[in-house]
């Protein structure tokens, strides 16, 4: 009986630690921030897009699905080799 309560404990932990990794940017971490897509270099995202599922998973250097957060205002007047930055994603 005691080994299967340290095990549901243990089981517990574990999915709490997983579901912490896998939540996106909470509203707290978007404070004066917004997303700016297409200005993110390969693995530098900040999170999900077409064909991945969080940050630091895109494949490609200014990937217009996947975006980073930068401060609020900037986004449009960052320049990259292919356009500026856009507020919603491709």
């Amino acid at each position: 009986m005691k080994s299967s309560i340290v095990t549901l404990a243990l089981a517990g932990s574990l999915a709490s630690a997983l579901a912490a990794v896998a939540t996106p940017a909470s509203a707290a971490d978007m404070t004066g921030k917004e997303k700016c897509y297409g200005v993110a270099l390969k693995g530098q995202n900040d999170c999900a897009a077409g064909s991945h599922d969080c940050a630091g998973h895109s494949t490609k250097d200014y990937d217009p699905a996947s975006f980073k957060l930068v401060p609020k205002g900037t986004c449009l007047s960052i320049k990259t080799p292919h356009g500026h930055g856009m507020l919603t994603s491709m």
